[in-house]
């Protein structure tokens, strides 16, 4: 018991600097907005797509794209490349710099996500900012919704550089705003959305956690008035030692060895998770009447050759393809059945919320990002805690993760806010 008890002490630890991307603004960096030249040929050796892209406006194409679903496509080969660049934005986390940490190849930024039955169209900025112009979005989550804020933050700075308006002692809070627009973008830090406490055995973390799945985290739930978007997600760590509580009482546990106690996957206690959240939502009565609430679905690690803490690593250079047999999507994986636990509480909560004028929507990412193994930092990222270990959870700056940013544009589209 106590080499256990060990083993996930030592696991919580490197778990803490994994997942939690420690201090990623701390070092910002304002590099020169121009590329060296070596860059320039990197990028001009690209190879020419197959298929070249039709870039759309959503004033252009918005009746054709709304009615499509988005996240059922490909990722084709795209000669413009991102929006920006590593040199381009001020407020790129060191942490998820990966050609400043030494990544050479640059082919993983030029692709694109093509859905089969239209066009999505790229991010515009100016296009985003008309939408939340006054308004305030939150991302509430853990480390990878920190991700996506963080590249959202970047395509936006192409237009106005935002100004740094708060963050808390432990650089878990975030807030940015952009005077030109009235626009204030906000992380909030929630690992679980809901209370969880980690057991402490002799004074050492242990690892394991007490889950009460119907209790919303007060942090995140206390400051929801003023709020117009909030962008929830959660799963990675799901993945630990749990147990599960529901008014109070123990109902079942998550990787546990108590034979006294119900086992449950994981997917379980992630959709009760999300079930009591949104349903937090769609009860709130001091919440903006227009509130439009988004679950960003699970996005899976890419770890190959072992594990993070057993030589994993992901140093792929290109997508998989719908045809590469080594990556079938197997719907028995928990990533899958993570995704289809938040797709069904989003569903339910939309069914309530339609009874109390209430807003929900889903960017079901999952698809699109199995098939990027080869847009996470690996080594090349600001691993001084963790010399050696591949980060295949988070993602590069730019890559993959910008395509949820498009989504994001469009989900607010269809949501009937342009």
């Amino acid at each position: 018991m106590s080499i256990l008890l060990w083993s996930l002490g030592i696991t919580s630890i490197f778990s803490f600097y994994i997942l939690y991307s420690p201090n990623p603004f701390r070092n910002i960096n304002i590099p020169s907005k121009h590329p060296s030249t070596n860059d320039h040929q990197h990028q001009s050796l690209f190879l020419n797509p197959k298929s070249p892209l039709r870039v759309i406006t959503p004033k252009q194409d918005l009746h054709g794209y709304k009615e499509c679903d988005l996240f059922t496509g490909r990722w084709v080969h795209d000669p413009k490349g991102p929006l920006y660049t590593n040199w381009s934005c001020p407020t790129i986390p060191d942490s998820k710099n990966c050609r400043k940490h030494g990544r050479e190849d640059v082919g993983y930024v030029h692709w694109r996500w093509k859905p089969d039955k239209c066009e999505l169209p790229r991010f515009l900025p100016k296009t985003f900012f008309r939408i939340v112009q006054g308004k305030t979005m939150v991302f509430i989550g853990d480390s990878v919704a920190r991700n996506h804020m963080e590249s959202l933050l970047c395509l936006l700075s192409q237009e106005e550089t935002p100004i740094d308006k708060y963050t808390d002692k432990e650089d878990r809070e975030r807030t940015w705003f952009f005077p030109s627009y009235n626009f204030t973008l906000k992380v909030l830090w929630s690992k679980f959305l809901v209370n969880g406490d980690e057991r402490v055995i002799n004074g050492s973390s242990s690892g394991v956690f007490d889950l009460y799945l119907d209790k919303v985290e007060e942090k995140w739930a206390e400051k929801l008035n003023g709020l117009d978007y909030i962008i929830f997600s959660a799963g990675h760590w799901f993945y630990r030692p749990l147990n599960l509580y529901e008014e109070g009482k123990l109902i079942g546990c998550v990787y546990c060895d108590n034979p006294n106690v119900t086992h449950k996957d994981p997917d379980f206690a992630l959709q009760r998770v999300f079930n009591a959240s949104l349903k937090y939502i769609n009860r709130c009565e001091n919440c903006n009447s227009k509130l439009l609430t988004i679950v960003r679905t699970f996005t899976p690690a890419h770890f190959e050759n072992g594990q993070w803490d057993t030589g994993g690593n992901c140093n792929r250079t290109s997508p998989y393809n719908n045809e590469t047999p080594e990556r079938e999507i197997n719907l028995d994986n928990s990533e899958w059945k993570f995704r289809s636990a938040q797709l069904e509480a989003v569903e339910r909560a939309k069914n309530e919320g339609e009874k109390r004028g209430k807003r929900f929507g889903s960017l079901d990412v999952t698809k699109a990002m199995f098939m990027r193994p080869d847009g996470h930092p690996d080594t090349h990222w600001d691993n001084r805690w963790m010399k050696g270990y591949s980060d295949c959870v988070h993602w590069c700056m730019p890559g993959p993760i910008d395509v949820w940013s498009d989504l994001l544009l469009a989900a607010m589209i269809k949501a009937g806010d342009f």
